[in-house]
């Protein structure tokens, strides 16, 4: 039977990023620094004495970040000024800014199994499983970014999720040694930060306006190691690109923006091997239907084939998937999201093939997980939608999005939910 946990994650206002602050032009820049160095200098402690307090207790390395926000600008100091450490730190602050990373909504998880000792997904001896969930937390503009929390799933199946500070912290963009740094760049983090107070925040042209749904997977790949990719769409503000990340430890991250015919549409999500020596993909390539997708190049998608239209009372809309899908025994668990009357999001589940993933082998004849009563109501009612889930032991974890404005999570013993399929 499904049971819906109590657990929810609500988003956290409080939860801000220092950022840098463009005033729109340069010489509005100028004239702010100007006035800045022109203020007496008792005048201008006890204004830093002001900033510090008040924000000071809302970010790690405050003082730090100010500094790195005068650098910026530091250019543009007129010739012939000294500007003492203070000074910076007052003109830092006057270039910086607050941002609610999820002000608006926290939704549509991911999760994936890591032991941070290990660096790997394997269940931790003592049968407890440590997790990364990633969500897509949506502030001020309705800018997305990518957040994480971590928590542990007990042997009887409880899940809690550890204690999550006040801060975040976007981590610094590495350099790259490719030619269009917008379709390639890296994020380094300082490892001792925890894993919930990082963030991926858009950095390229292509995700400006936001960094949309990542699905996060653990890779095995062909030499026995594993790597953990993430799909998530790029928004620019009127296109959307679809983009790659790639981690071994969620400290350092790899981001590259997919190429190819067939890398459009929202909702790509990759399976966690290689199928007869190809990466494959279930997309959604027109907004409707499911295709499936293999390549012999991670980064370069062409082909596609339809895998299935809608044909369900409650997929007539469309259909697309949750996540990345499961392997099992009797095939491949692909979690579903379709959009039915009154444009009411569910999740089904189908089973594809274990050898050939094209090939539908089972239905269920009704939606998984609808929402309630209680998870109709939000930024966008009547949503329930996942990117992505795992298997611990013999238990189906679901984390899932309700109404684009929390989340929470669902369980069904995987023996239950294979004898629900109607077989093909």
């Amino acid at each position: 039977m499904l049971e819906r946990k109590d657990l929810k994650l609500l988003p956290d206002k409080q939860r801000v990023l220092l950022q840098f602050f463009y005033p729109g032009n340069e010489k509005r820049v100028k004239n702010i620094i100007d006035r800045v160095c022109q203020l007496h200098e008792e005048h201008a402690e006890k204004l830093l004495d002001k900033v510090i307090k008040d924000f000071s207790g809302r970010h790690r390395n405050f003082l730090k970040e100010l500094e790195n926000n005068y650098k910026l600008v530091e250019k543009f100091i007129p010739e012939g000024i000294t500007v003492s450490s203070k000074q910076k730190l007052l003109i830092g602050s006057y270039f910086s800014k607050e941002y609610s990373i999820e002000s608006a909504s926290l939704f549509n998880p991911s999760i994936v199994l890591f032991d941070p000792v290990k660096a790997t997904g394997e269940v931790s001896s003592n049968d407890n499983a440590k997790f990364i969930m990633s969500l897509r937390s949506t502030g001020e503009g309705h800018i997305s970014s990518v957040s994480f929390r971590t928590g542990t799933i007990s042997s009887d199946y409880q899940i809690k999720m550890d204690k999550s500070t006040r801060f975040v912290t976007s981590g610094q963009k590495a350099s790259s040694s490719s030619s269009d740094l917008e379709s390639f760049y890296e994020v380094k983090f300082d490892p001792s930060v925890p894993v919930s107070e990082r963030v991926l925040f858009p950095l390229s042209k292509y995700e400006s306006n936001g960094m949309e749904d990542a699905r996060f997977v653990n890779f095995y790949n062909d030499d026995g190691t594993n790597t953990y990719y993430a799909t998530y769409t790029g928004y620019d503000g009127r296109n959307i690109y679809i983009h790659l990340i790639e981690t071994l430890d969620f400290t350092h991250f790899k981001i590259n923006l997919l190429k190819g015919d067939a890398a459009k549409d929202k909702g790509m999500a990759l399976f966690p091997r290689k199928i007869n020596g190809s990466f494959t993909m279930i997309s959604r390539q027109d907004g409707e239907n499911l295709y499936i997708m293999q390549s012999p190049n991670i980064y370069k998608w062409d082909n596609m084939q339809l895998l299935k239209a809608p044909e369900l009372s409650w997929e007539f809309v469309q259909i697309g998937n949750c996540g990345s899908p499961i392997e099992t025994d009797q095939g491949w668990i692909l979690l579903t999201h379709a959009v039915g009357p009154m444009r009411t999001y569910v999740i089904s589940a189908l089973l594809l093939d274990k050898d050939n993933p094209s090939k539908i082998t089972g239905y269920l004849t009704e939606p998984l997980i609808s929402p309630n009563e209680e998870e109709r109501e939000g930024y966008v009612p009547n949503v329930l939608y996942s990117c992505g889930s795992l298997v611990f032991k013999d238990m189906l974890i679901i984390p899932y999005a309700m109404s684009d404005s929390a989340s929470g999570f669902a369980t069904i013993a995987l023996k239950e939910l294979l004898g629900k399929f109607i077989r093909l």
